[in-house]
């Protein structure tokens, strides 16, 4: 293909300046070659942003994506990151009326006090044995598991080997993740508990036969090869920040408010045509690496789409003068935040509320789940506000896929929020609403994200937060070696809709790279 007369030739050419994008930018920089990023937007980071959603308000919240698992050790390392993680000393707490009383389940802080939480819940000693039990099982998969995820595509037959497990292999990759939770667990609570992990950003449900649940749920418990879910400190700003400066020490241009309209290729030269602000441009290059969905890259070469997979969640931001006071006073709010606080769970409103939106109805009980980052992390607040108390505030709701707010997105999304807020206050000692902040017009500081909000604001097909349906960790037909190849031998996936995508993890961009530099004989 004859270069475009006024482009200038890359190594390979970037579109989309997410985190994934950032991970290939820099890696292929730093083995010396020569990179140009192409980021639509007037700031890198994609999903992974810290913003300052409320005017006037020096708070910088992780608008999107909010917490860190995926993220291999490896990539830390490898781009010699500048950033910080910190754990969560909570793991969960989530509360239920009992016997007519305020109670719940704190899980955390310990074997002990955990193994109480589940006495003075559950009564007795079985069912924290059978969680002991079960999750020693899905820390021995994370531990086989998570360090595949830089490799080469292994078999299903390698992975099962690998995991070396029978048991482990049928409940989590062969039979619907509800058996597996029905048969380790009897009170329904608890069952809840568990089937979460499946169904965070998943529409489907605990015995769904095309087992999405499962694959869910395994992204979920593996990351880190431990399932523990780390806090960024100073936001998700702070990682893609980090990844900006490392790919641009190391020689990318990263070219921001720079769209990427069309990609030609013969499979060995691509020319990029991209728009900028001042007009059209042509990029040439070898490669071509694409951070966007996988129905973004079928627009720019022209291929057929494939059919998008259906978003399903709802974001929530919000900033408090102080946490809720609860109503279960055994346990301190700033416990009950600081891990994963789940609301409207129990296995069967989880299966009720996914039956009333399959059928097309708002979920009379929304389930959704709520943590707080500045518990561990005060740094997202400007000083003063970490003095008077502000704390931040995340909700995530389950079982609202997108075609519940075709019809009016903004009416929709107003009629969901005020049922998911009142779940949460339902075990409050306070209403929420009066320790909301407000902003420098005096409205509340709270706002709320769709699927199709994020169809909007991050040209994510279908708002689906994992840019197509999870996919299993191992080679199946037309993946290719990486899981990032495409019909076009020079042109790669690199974003979330890659082979083990998903999630923020960095894992498709560093997995395109290697690509790229595994065959660059020549290059």
């Amino acid at each position: 293909m004859p270069a475009h007369e006024g482009s200038r030739a890359y190594d390979a050419v970037i579109v989309g300046g997410g985190h994934n994008g950032l991970v290939a930018a820099a890696y292929l920089a730093r083995a010396g070659r020569s990179v140009l990023v192409l980021e639509r937007l007037d700031h890198t980071g994609g999903a992974a942003v810290s913003t300052r959603p409320f005017p006037g308000v020096d708070a910088r919240l992780s608008r999107y994506s909010y917490l860190v698992s995926l993220l291999p050790q490896k990539i830390v390392r490898d781009l010699a990151l500048d950033f910080r993680l910190r754990t969560r000393t909570i793991s969960s707490y989530t509360p239920v009326e009992r016997d007519g009383r305020p109670t719940g389940l704190l899980v955390g802080g310990g074997e002990q006090r955990t193994r109480e939480a589940f006495a003075r819940l559950t009564g007795g000693e079985r069912e924290y044995e059978s969680w002991q039990r079960f999750y020693g099982m899905t820390g021995r998969v994370a531990q086989r598991v998570f360090p595949t995820l830089t490799e080469p595509l292994p078999t299903r037959d390698e992975l099962r080997r690998r995991i070396d497990d029978e048991d482990a292999w049928r409940m989590l990759f062969e039979e619907p993740i509800g058996v597996a939770v029905e048969d380790n667990f009897a009170d329904d609570l608890v069952r809840g508990v568990v089937l979460t992990d499946a169904l965070i950003g998943t529409f489907a449900d605990a015995h769904d036969g095309e087992l999405r649940q499962n694959r869910c749920f395994l992204y979920h418990v593996i990351g880190g090869g431990t399932g523990a879910w780390d806090v960024p400190v100073g936001g998700m700003g702070a990682l893609t920040g980090a990844l900006t400066a490392a790919a641009r020490e190391a020689g990318a241009v990263i070219a921001t408010g720079h769209e990427a309209l069309r990609i030609d290729t013969d499979g060995r030269t691509a020319e990029v045509t991209y728009r900028t602000p001042d007009g059209e441009g042509v990029a040439v290059a070898r490669h071509v690496l694409v951070g966007a969905s996988p129905q973004a890259l079928a627009a720019l070469t022209g291929d057929t789409p494939p059919a998008p997979a259906e978003g399903a969640q709802l974001k929530v931001n919000m900033l408090l003068t102080r946490l809720p006071r609860l109503r279960d006073t055994s346990v301190d709010p700033r416990e009950a935040f600081a891990g994963t606080f789940h609301i409207a769970e129990g296995y069967v409103q989880l299966a009720t509320a996914y039956a009333q939106a399959a059928a097309g109805d708002l979920p009379a009980a929304p389930p959704s789940e709520i943590y707080c980052h500045s518990l561990t992390d005060p740094s997202i607040l400007a000083p003063d506000l970490v003095e008077r108390g502000y704390q931040t505030l995340t909700l995530f709701g389950l079982h609202t896929p997108a075609r519940l707010f075709t019809p009016d997105n903004d009416a929709v999304r107003d009629a969901l929020l005020k049922p998911t807020l009142a779940q949460l206050d339902a075990h409050l000692a306070e209403p929420l609403a009066d320790c909301l902040a407000t902003d420098a017009e005096g409205r509340p500081c709270i706002e709320a994200k769709t699927p199709l909000d994020l169809e909007r604001d991050l040209r994510l097909s279908g708002g689906n937060i994992f840019h197509r349906e999870l996919s299993w960790p191992y080679a199946q037909e037309g993946t290719g070696r990486w899981g990032v190849e495409t019909r076009h031998a020079n042109v790669l996936l690199c974003g979330a809709g890659a082979v083990r995508g998903g999630g923020v993890s960095g894992v498709p961009g560093h997995n395109a790279a290697m690509a790229v530099l595994e065959g660059a004989e020549g290059f």
